[in-house]
């Protein structure tokens, strides 16, 4: 599976996660060049509070586009440091 944001593939992996419709890259899938860890969380029921990245390609920025869940609750250890998309980010195979 690939994550493309404004024509660049900024995360690969054949070892992603589905929960709720969404595809979980490993934390090592991700080209960090791209990414910047924001201030931003939100919380879910069942997963924990997530934490956010804004992606930034060719001099534009997507804000908060990426997030993870650095200490997810117990029901949710499997997606631990695996990152999620959304805002335009792609996701195809």
């Amino acid at each position: 599976m690939k994550a493309i944001w404004n024509g660049k593939t900024i995360a690969e992996s054949n070892k992603t996660i589905v929960v709720e419709n969404n595809h979980y890259f490993p934390e090592n899938s991700i080209d960090k060049d791209y990414f910047i860890l924001t201030n931003h969380h939100t919380s879910c029921p069942w997963k924990g509070q997530a934490s956010y990245y804004s992606i930034e390609v060719k001099g534009e920025k997507n804000e908060n586009a990426a997030w993870f869940y650095p200490s997810p609750k117990e029901a949710a250890t499997n997606i631990k440091n695996y990152v999620a998309f959304w805002k335009g980010v792609e996701i195809k195979e």
